[in-house]
């Protein structure tokens, strides 16, 4: 058991825990949260040793074996395999002196390791490195490729693999999440879930706490305090004490006010001076109670598109890749304002080059593009914040934008991001990885889009910054494709979800539950066999390439489908107004014969219409279910 008791933190100057106390059993799994530079860090920082409390103590953390995610990774020529399984250093100094022992011939010396290295499960460290490093979304070939061919998002995943890795009864976890795609997020929330030691977790991504931890430690006002459940159980929980605080806030004002005027009127009179004398002593004693705060520090939205297009842009039968290399083949895709689409599929198969492609980075191999006359792209991905001037302030990355803005509704806007004061007037150089995010998003939505193309916007950014972007983009009236790890994000600002595989973009007709469940499956599918053993059954491979042939026979006709449905519930709702206006007695004067035979003339063109389509949607639905059957 871990026992915080009165701990005080500081980095320099800023108080950032005052008296702050907790309890964590063993085997809990918890989720540390907090605005961004509350302390969430320095906590961590004071747990592993590398920050020193000003008061207070911990117990019951020395005699633990700690893992930690290092969000740094110097460049190595170290195999990516050897660096995560070096997590276990225990391994790593036995297979180094089995390796100096076995070099000088020294074979009966060796012996007692290997008997070591069998006990341990020594001899599954690579196949249980390779596991991890697939889970995380390493190709194959990661395992002997050195570190420093990695970029950092990728080593970050190598030092999470490195912490998985390691033997430990406390496991600390700073925002594993931000630099992993959906299909890696999924496979590490299963992963952490059988999990048998103690965890606590920094994170901002709702539905991955939600799987994954059991209690929540909140730094609020320099103090901690513990929910029991998941994040969604601590919301709620937080609102009714909110609730509660403000109600005896006001209740002690009331109580202060009457005491307040019972003394100024009778303090000086004889007769009530005792009274009056006991009820200021009341006041002495009263605890006060602080009003409830709960404003978030972000307020902002997408201004309506000056003007639009319909379509937007269009692909059409459209390759994509880079120089020689398709990877994306027979793309057909139509934004239109108000689309929603979320974009799924895991590492490598093409998200990245199909936004490229959208926004013009990349050109078609072959195919159409077709860009509406006032298609206006506001364009978010993690190279955005690399391209910010650090020498720069936010107002001055907006002025530069649009020099004949007034400065004081560019401070108005930016305030509307928490750039205050100082903030958005000073150099963007010691920014956060979050401030930055909130920056560059910033830069996007000054500019008016009319199609927004966001590829991972979440990473760094807070739970209050989370929800305050959601709320916005549920609001904006142009088009949407997203590509995100934050579940919660899609679930809310989404309509439709395009899966990304096998060299196509298909519409996906499941939900992020159903995703969740085939990658899950797709998993286990590829996971090497503990032996190898007869089977007649078609393995796992030959069972996709069945599939995915399956799923190209049925492609045309659900195509064709979609869009009689579509036709369909467009005449529908023409006959249905037409229907209305008939409706109405007055259609029936004399002086209005004419609209009424143009209702009518209509009429008998649109029910024949309805008919035919309805017969095609029937002999479409038979055909395509004799061929999934078959």
């Amino acid at each position: 058991m871990i026992i915080l008791k009165d701990i005080e933190l500081r980095r320099g100057s800023k108080l950032l825990l005052g008296g702050a106390n907790a309890t964590i059993q063993p085997g809990q799994r918890l989720a540390l949260i907090g605005a961004n530079g509350s302390g969430k860090s320095s906590l961590f920082a004071f747990l592993l040793g590398d920050l020193h409390q000003d008061q207070g103590d911990v117990e019951g953390i020395a005699t633990l074996r700690l893992a930690h995610m290092a969000q740094e990774v110097h460049a190595t020529d170290l195999p990516a395999g050897e660096y995560v399984w070096r997590g276990d250093a225990n391994l790593a100094e036995l297979l180094d002196r089995l390796a100096a022992l076995e070099a000088q011939g020294d074979y009966t010396a060796a012996a007692p390791i290997h008997t070591e290295l069998e006990t341990m499960d020594g001899y599954s460290a690579e196949r249980r490195t390779r596991l991890l490093l697939q889970g995380l979304g390493f190709a194959e070939d990661a395992y002997e490729r050195p570190v420093s061919d990695f970029s950092g998002g990728w080593r970050i995943r190598l030092n999470l693999a490195r912490a998985l890795m390691t033997p430990s009864d406390l496991l600390l976890l700073d925002e594993p999440t931000n630099h992993l795609d959906l299909d890696a997020t999924i496979w590490l929330q299963q992963w952490l879930q059988q999990y048998p030691g103690t965890l606590l977790m920094i994170s901002h991504d709702r539905d991955f706490i939600d799987a994954t931890c059991e209690r929540i430690l909140h730094i609020e006002q320099q103090q901690l305090s513990s929910y029991k459940g998941n994040y969604s159980q601590f919301e709620s929980q937080r609102a009714e004490r909110l609730a509660n605080q403000q109600a005896s806030y006001e209740k002690q004002q009331r109580r202060i006010t009457e005491i307040d005027a019972f003394v100024a009127r009778f303090r000086y009179k004889a007769t009530k001076a005792k009274q009056a004398q006991s009820r200021l002593k009341e006041l002495e004693r009263m605890q006060t109670v602080a009003p409830a705060h709960a404003d978030s520090p972000f307020d902002f939205s997408f201004p309506s598109p000056d003007k639009t297009s319909d379509p937007l842009l269009r692909l059409d039968e459209a390759s994509l890749g880079y120089g020689d290399t398709r990877i994306l083949n027979s793309v057909e895709l139509e934004l239109r304002p108000g689309s929603r689409f979320g974009l799924l599929g895991r590492n490598g198969a093409g998200k990245s080059t199909l936004l490229k492609t959208l926004v013009g980075e990349l050109p078609l191999l072959t195919g159409q593009r077709s860009a509406g006359e006032h298609l206006h792209i506001g364009y978010f991905d993690q190279q955005q914040l690399e391209v910010l001037d650090m020498e720069a302030s936010p107002a001055q990355h907006i002025q530069r934008m649009s020099p004949g803005v007034r400065e004081q509704e560019i401070l108005n806007f930016l305030g509307g991001f928490n750039f205050r004061g100082d903030a958005a007037t000073s150099a963007v150089a010691p920014f956060s990885g979050g401030e930055k995010a909130r920056l560059a998003l910033a830069m996007v939505v000054w500019q008016k889009p009319n199609l927004l193309v966001l590829d991972e916007p979440t990473n760094h950014l807070d739970l209050e910054m989370r929800h305050a972007m959601e709320v916005a983009l549920q609001a904006y009236e142009g088009a949407l494709v997203l590509v995100s790890h934050d579940r919660h994000m899609l679930r809310n600002t989404v309509e439709e979800l395009l899966l990304v595989h096998d060299g196509r973009v298909e519409e996906y007709r499941d939900d992020l539950e159903g995703y969740e469940k085939w990658i899950l499956a797709q998993l286990r599918d590829d996971k090497p066999p503990a032996q190898p053993t007869a089977n007649t059954e078609p393995s796992a491979k030959a069972k996709r390439k069945q599939a995915a042939a399956q799923r190209e026979r049925l492609r045309p006709l659900k195509k064709r489908l979609d869009k009689v449905e579509k036709d369909m519930a467009a005449v529908e709702s023409q006959l249905e107004t037409l229907q209305q206006q008939l409706a109405d007695a007055t259609i029936y004067e004399i002086e209005r014969k004419d609209d009424l035979s143009a209702l009518l003339l209509q009429e008998s063109e649109l029910k024949p219409r309805a008919e035919t389509l309805e017969a095609e949607w029937l002999e479409l639905q038979e055909e395509l279910e004799a061929l999934e059957a078959g």
